[in-house]
């Protein structure tokens, strides 16, 4: 496949860059957006997971959302999910007026709905906004799988669903989706350590954790499997296994280390939002050696 997607290939999970007091740094968002880029991200995705959006109000998302969109030239994808339907359709609108260029929306969570249930939810939020929607499929921290037909019947029925960001854990079901899709429904990683599997079972890109420290060696390891050099796109995902390992644990949930990473790196970040708990001790060396093992100082 070369087709580029419609968002690129290679987007960072943007962390939310936080204060010394604990506020939204805009100017910081800013900036390490702007780097990101640089780096050679295809798009960007804000208030996700990895930018702590349980922790952040409307109003921050969206401020969020607005100060990015305006100061890069790539695409920027809002996350503006909830597992309260109004809210979440609320927010998509919102997200629309100040720029975004497409949706993700994460599966509800705690209340565990039913697949009818989904069905529902993520049509009334495809529904808020001509925007593109990628679904977030993310079992472990929402507690409930989007059933493949699910995602199949969504993508047949709902035009603006054009995706979702896979981060089930379940390569062979991947597979099957990616089999029986409707043509343009695309699937990006959303499991790093998975990226390269999925790629082989035919997502077209990857929405990022890693790519905060290591965008140049991803874009080279996609780059190699597009071009039917399997070989080097192994050899480049075995260089970023550490950063993968890095990237989350029990004790160091995403984003905590990527947190670290930046302040390593001397870009912005700032510290988790409670209740991620505090950096563990030793972290930023931890960071330092994944570094040294991409060969930088």
């Amino acid at each position: 496949m070369t087709t580029q997607p419609r968002f690129g290939r290679v987007l960072t999970a943007m962390i939310t860059p936080f204060a010394e007091d604990g506020s939204l740094d805009l100017e910081g968002a800013v900036e390490l957006a702007r780097w990101l880029v640089e780096q050679g991200n295809d798009g960007l995705v804000l208030a996700g997971t990895t930018g702590e959006s349980p922790t952040l109000t409307q109003d921050e998302q969206v401020a969020l959302v607005e100060a990015v969109v305006g100061a890069v030239d790539v695409p920027v994808v809002a996350g503006a999910g909830s597992n309260d339907t109004r809210s979440a359709v609320r927010n998509t609108e919102r997200c629309a007026e100040v720029g975004a260029d497409g949706i993700l929306t994460v599966t509800p969570y705690y209340n565990r709905p039913s697949q009818a249930g989904l069905v529902d939810h993520f049509t009334a939020v495809a529904e808020a906004s001509g925007l593109p929607v990628i679904l977030y499929d993310i079992p472990p921290r929402s507690g409930r799988k989007i059933e493949t037909g699910t995602l199949l019947r969504l993508a047949d029925e709902v035009e603006t669903i054009v995706g979702v960001k896979d981060a089930a854990g379940d390569v062979a079901e991947t597979a099957r989706l990616v089999g029986a899709a409707p043509e343009g429904f695309e699937v990006y990683s959303g499991e790093d350590a998975l990226t390269l599997a999925l790629l082989a079972v035919g997502a077209v890109g990857t929405i990022s954790v890693a790519t905060h420290w290591a965008t140049p060696e991803t874009v080279a390891m996609f780059d190699a499997f597009f071009a039917g050099d399997h070989e080097a796109a192994r050899q480049l995902n075995r260089r970023l296994i550490p950063s993968y390992d890095f990237e989350s644990g029990d004790l160091r949930p995403n984003p905590v280390p990527s947190k670290a990473m930046m302040k390593v790196l001397g870009l912005p970040g700032g510290d988790c939002r409670l209740p991620m708990g505090p950096e563990p001790d030793h972290l930023q060396d931890e960071a330092r050696r994944v570094l040294a093992d991409l060969g930088r100082g």
